[in-house]
């Protein structure tokens, strides 16, 4: 197929050159019918295979035939082989096509002059975009869809922005002015060419369709399971079972398409029951060069698209310079997805103009590529030569496009350039609506969140009665009689079961639930049982879902074994939608730095840089126990450096009944923020770490928990301070030591810093000569860093002295006995058992 703007095309295949099946020229005009294809022919051979090449090897090619759907391959060939892959366009839709490409090239050719060393990432070479875009918008309104919600990258950003969602010029050419677009106080914003925006629209035939362009960072594929995220969310508001409604529409490099590991674990997801969106439109601008690396250096298959195959998904190559093949994919890719609600892929051949932007210098690497483009003539200029050799346009008429354009942007700049033009941003509205922004006083983050002594048995009885057909596993009969002993108050309260009753009692009150993880159901340590399973049949039972008829839906899920994509669905997801609570789980708390590049790039910036919130909750397994450096860190020290202006909150409860009021928290308040939970291994049945059923239907989240054994503060003489797990190792120790004068007081909210709690309980313990931090990761990780830049202010006339494993490259041993060891000295040095020893490479220091 003739696909490459700069000629570069495969001249021949030898599965196409006659002479290899022994056809000669006396056989070209024998009548052989037309076989399989479906458009219409003379008869003769030579007749179909000339038809076979105006449909398959023009500026347009397509892949189909490997998918396994026969349905599918047989739609798309009565719809591109009786149009031989070219539908002709009527005089008003070719006029229709130059203007976009006028918009195109005309906002380009301006920003240029004006801002000639500005970065804008400039679509000059990929103009055909913008009127396939476009197509996909008109066409997909006429076939049921109201909102397509749209995620790319920088090149070709800024006119998509203006030409497909309608983003005023006048904002974007203040952006080039350098004015802020945000209100101040609103954070600290972000570069133009990854801003988002939303919009209604009007298409030519009179439908509204709303159009939302995600938000994104510089990694240039880390959206995709954002945009999805969002979409299920919609989808699931709106009750789009059908996943007609609303439509996912991804922009891709080609470079990055196939280099990033998100774009697989994305795909996969596309197929995944409770990730499944109904069918994504991908775009793949293909540039035919990654920042300055070739083709064949940046990837071993001959189309970027080859990772597509993975899903069966048809693919359709077109050449940019033909906006007509363009506009024709664009209309194809929309109704198959409409159809049969799969994924569906554009190979949008190109070249950029400019180099990887406007400053940057391409002929360093790619001299002889960039002598041939210097010499190409824009695609609008050759559509205008091609529709005025066609009596579609005069020159004239051509040239008061050009100039309308002109106009606009003229008459922009001095709107943008006289006042300060705001970017609106609606944060709060839509599906926001009634919820607010934080506080700035963290005093009034709090919320009511026990609950009866009547709700907790009803949610207690809900999650134990079986069906009556149903039978349980041996193993589990007895857990599920505990939950409900402990429901009516006869045992302590359990891990598992506080959670129960936090989702349970939401679910009651009319609260979504969205919890998943790689092992969510039964949970990693086996504490969960979410879903059982029939012993016999292997029947599912959710009880959580079988509570009362008309609670709110829960859906409790495994995922794949992703933490990338997965985590970045669930954003997606908590950004469209506050009133669902959002839970992901990390199999083990390690394995969260998986989702590295999620957490940093949009999870505990988002609001500041985008106005977007999120009330997505992670659960992230942490404790020291001897079980590795992959099994006991979650990075605990990471997020905490990422703590500011309120944005997240991290957490590490050690008490069911914390557990328990920190869940609801995140759904009763009337405002959203991310909560890091460090959650328990081993104290999971730990007898020490179980709560009264009063602590749950008394009280609400303490942030910070005083030493329940110290009945006679003036004899504390020192003051250790910690936070999770190692909490209890010390009580035990100073259970056995008989040790009185050490009060240990768990911080059980790090961030944001509960300072006047701390402060309130250290003014009780006035006699306290010495105040510590404890913890079980070595110095360089867990919170001492964190805690000992903000006890300064606390501690006017004492030093906060630090009692912990020493700086270590591995967050723990692998060594049980040698954990042990670390573990027994740690707690000596904090509650001063005797001497500090050394442990050979890790040490404990006091």
């Amino acid at each position: 197929a003739n696909l490459d703007p700069l000629g570069h095309n495969r001249p021949n295949h030898q599965l196409l050159e006659s002479s290899n099946f022994n056809i000669t020229a006396d056989d070209l005009d024998k009548n052989v019918g037309r076989g399989p294809f479906i458009g219409p022919t003379d008869g003769t051979l030579r007749d179909l295979m000339e038809k076979l090449t105006r449909t398959y090897c023009g500026t347009f090619g397509v892949e189909f035939m490997s998918i396994p759907d026969k349905a599918q391959r047989a739609w798309l060939e009565e719809r591109m082989e009786p149009a031989f892959n070219a539908p002709g366009f009527d005089p008003d839709q070719k006029k229709w096509l130059f203007q976009q490409l006028c918009l195109a090239q005309g906002f380009e050719d301006y920003c240029k002059l004006k801002y000639p060393t500005t970065k804008r990432f400039g679509l000059e070479g990929g103009d055909s975009f913008i009127p396939m875009l476009n197509m996909i918008v008109e066409e997909g309104a006429d076939l049921g869809v109201e909102e397509i919600v749209m995620g790319m990258a920088h090149r070709g950003r800024l006119n998509t922005l203006a030409h497909v969602l309608g983003k005023p010029y006048e904002v974007i050419l203040s952006e080039f002015e350098g004015h802020p677009t945000m209100d101040d106080g609103d954070g600290s914003g972000d570069v133009k060419y990854h801003l988002g925006y939303s919009q209604d629209r009007i298409t030519r035939t009179g439908k509204k369709i709303h159009l939302a362009l995600a938000f994104n960072p510089s990694h240039l594929e880390l959206v995709n399971p954002v945009v999805e995220g969002t979409v299920r969310a919609k989808q699931y508001r709106y009750s789009d079972n059908a996943r007609n409604r609303v439509v996912p529409l991804l922009i891709h490099g080609d470079a990055a398409f196939t280099g990033q590991g998100i774009v697989l674990e994305t795909l996969a997801l596309s197929e995944m029951p409770y990730w499944r969106t109904g069918g994504t439109i991908h775009v793949i601008l293909n540039n035919q060069i990654g920042f300055t690396t070739e083709p064949k250096q940046g990837r071993f298959t001959p189309y970027p698209t080859d990772v597509a195959k993975t899903i069966h998904a048809p693919i359709f190559h077109v050449n940019g310079d033909d906006p007509e093949a363009c506009v024709w994919a664009a209309k194809l890719a929309i109704a198959f997805r409409q159809q049969f609600h799969c994924d569906v892929f554009i190979d949008l051949w190109c070249y950029r103009k400019h180099g990887h932007n406007e400053v940057d210098e391409p002929s360093f690497t790619q001299p002889l590529m960039y002598k041939q483009i210097e010499q190409k003539i824009p695609p609008r200029d050759m559509y205008q030569k091609r529709l005025e050799h066609e009596g579609v346009l005069t020159p004239e008429s051509a040239e008061k496009f050009k100039s309308d354009v002109k106009e606009k942007l003229d008459a922009a700049l001095d709107v943008a350039r006289g006042n300060r033009v705001r970017n609106p941003v609606a944060a709060l509205g839509g599906l926001w609506r009634g919820i607010t922004r934080a506080p700035a006083d963290i005093a009034q983050w709090g919320a009511r969140t026990a609950i009866s002594a009547e709700r907790v048995k009803q949610v207690a009885e809900g999650i134990t009665t079986l069906p009556a057909d149903f039978t349980v596993h041996p193993k589990l009969k007895k857990m599920l009689d505990n939950r409900l002993a402990m429901g009516l108050g006869n045992m302590p309260i359990d891990w598992g079961t506080a959670e129960a009753f936090a989702l349970g009692s939401l679910l009651v009150e009319g609260t979504a639930i969205r919890f998943v993880g790689q092992d969510a159901q039964r949970g990693t340590f086996s504490h969960r049982h979410a879903c059982l399973h029939d012993y016999n049949n292997g029947r599912k039972h959710y009880p959580l879902a079988n509570i009362h008829p008309d609670q709110a839906p829960i859906a409790i899920v495994n995922t794949m074994l992703s933490e990338l994509a997965v985590l970045g669905f669930e954003y997606g997801f908590s950004i469209a939608d506050p009133r669902n609570l959002l839970v992901w789980e990390a199999q083990f708390g390690d394995f969260v730095n998986g989702a590295q590049a999620i957490i940093d790039q949009f999870l505990v910036a988002s609001e500041s840089k985008w106005q977007k919130y999120s009330g997505l909750v992670l659960l992230l397994p942490h404790g020291y126990e001897g079980q590795g450096s992959e099994h006991s860190y979650a990075y605990l020290d990471r997020f905490l450096a990422q703590c500011a202006e309120n944005n997240i909150q991290v957490i590490q409860p050690t008490l069911p009944s914390q557990h328990f009021h920190a869940l609801r928290r995140q759904m009763l308040r009337r405002f959203r923020k991310p909560l890091i939970a460090m959650m328990p291994k081993s104290l999971l049945r730990s007898e020490a770490a179980s709560s009264k059923l009063e602590e749950i239907t008394q009280g609400q989240f303490q942030l910070v928990i005083d030493d329940p054994a110290v009945s006679d503060a003036s004899a504390i003489t020192r003051v250790l301070l910690c936070t999770g797990k190692v909490y209890f190792t010390l009580a035990k120790a100073c259970a056995e030591q008989g040790i009185r004068d050490t009060a240990i007081v768990r911080v059980e909210q790090l961030y944001p810093f509960p300072e006047q709690e701390i402060r309130d309980i250290l003014a009780r313990y006035r006699k306290a000569v010495e105040i510590g931090w404890v913890q079980e990761e070595p110095q360089n990780r867990g919170a001492w860093t964190f805690m000992d830049q903000r006890m300064g202010g606390l501690l006017p006339d004492r030093v906060l002295k630090y009692f912990g494993r020493d700086p270590a490259a591995s967050p723990a041993t692998g060594n049980y006995k040698q954990h042990n060891r670390e573990e027994k000295e740690l707690v000596a040095a904090a509650l001063n058992i005797g001497a500090r020893v050394s442990v050979g490479a890790n040490t404990v220091r006091a």
